[in-house]
């Protein structure tokens, strides 16, 4: 049985395989401009392109603390432990940093206040059986989920992924070839839309891991436009939370430059 769910999950990820990514100078002036370190991925399956700033950086694995909200959230639809996007857990009253936190959240205004809370309860009633399970299936990064239920994918877990596996990972999903089912892929879909106009939809995930040093912001998602789409994923360090507003200004500015978003918004 493993060795056919490891031939499935080959023949997976190899019909989602990325062209040789390349160093683009247009990317490595929004860094420059932006004052920012770190890397960025852009991948156009349409043109088979994959366009990246600091290429070495693109293959070196994190933490991908709150963009697992992406995986956690199908795996809780897939395994029963919530119904649907619309589900609520009760805020258990603790005061936490973040005002939007201290309330009650569905699976939906949890990935869109990426909060923390409700996706750990979700972990927790998930269990880590079923998590290495799923997990394992999707080979979801280093498959290593070592550091507690609740807290594998945070400060002080084990988990890692590059930037390049967070995109393959992202193909595989807009696809719908996940090992999930149709539904728990379309509703994780539709709850990461974050704009959506005539014209384009931008879906998104990010993540803050403070326990590296300096600290590190990600930014996951993909753009639909004209009937194609591009993925992309960056990660940056960050000397202060003042820099975390930057990693949404940052894809959006590379976005614009490689002429997926147009001018007007490339500022959030």
């Amino acid at each position: 049985m493993r060795f056919c769910a490891a031939m499935l999950l080959f023949l997976s990820i190899g019909a989602h395989a990325m062209p040789t990514c390349h160093e683009d100078s247009r990317l490595s002036k929004v860094f420059d401009e932006m004052q920012l370190t770190g890397t960025i991925a852009v991948f156009d399956p349409n043109a088979n392109t994959c366009l990246v700033h600091d290429l070495p950086r693109a293959h070196k694995s994190y933490l991908p603390a709150s963009t697992f909200k992406i995986f956690n959230a199908m795996t809780a639809l897939e395994t029963g432990v919530i119904r649907d996007e619309h589900e609520i857990f009760r805020w258990d009253g603790k005061q936490r940093d973040l005002p939007e936190w201290n309330r009650d959240h569905d699976l939906a205004s949890g990935m869109q206040y990426s909060v923390v809370w409700y996706y750990q309860e979700l972990a927790r009633r998930i269990g880590a059986r079923r998590m290495q399970e799923w997990v394992d299936k999707v080979g979801y990064g280093n498959q290593n989920i070592g550091g507690g239920i609740d807290h594998f994918w945070l400060d002080g877990g084990a988990l890692r992924i590059t930037a390049l596996q967070q995109i393959e990972f992202l193909q595989r999903l807009h696809d719908g070839t996940l090992p999930f089912s149709t539904r728990s892929q379309d509703i994780v879909k539709r709850i990461l839309i974050r704009e959506q106009t005539s014209s384009y939809i931008l879906r998104f995930k990010t993540g803050w891991a403070s326990d590296n040093q300096p600290m590190l912001g990600w930014i996951v998602g993909w753009i639909e436009r004209d009937g194609h789409v591009a993925y992309f994923a960056t990660n940056i360090d960050m000397a202060d939370a003042g820099v975390a507003p930057k990693r949404e200004a940052l894809a959006r500015a590379a976005l614009n430059v490689l002429g997926w978003l147009p001018e007007s918004t490339a500022a959030p």
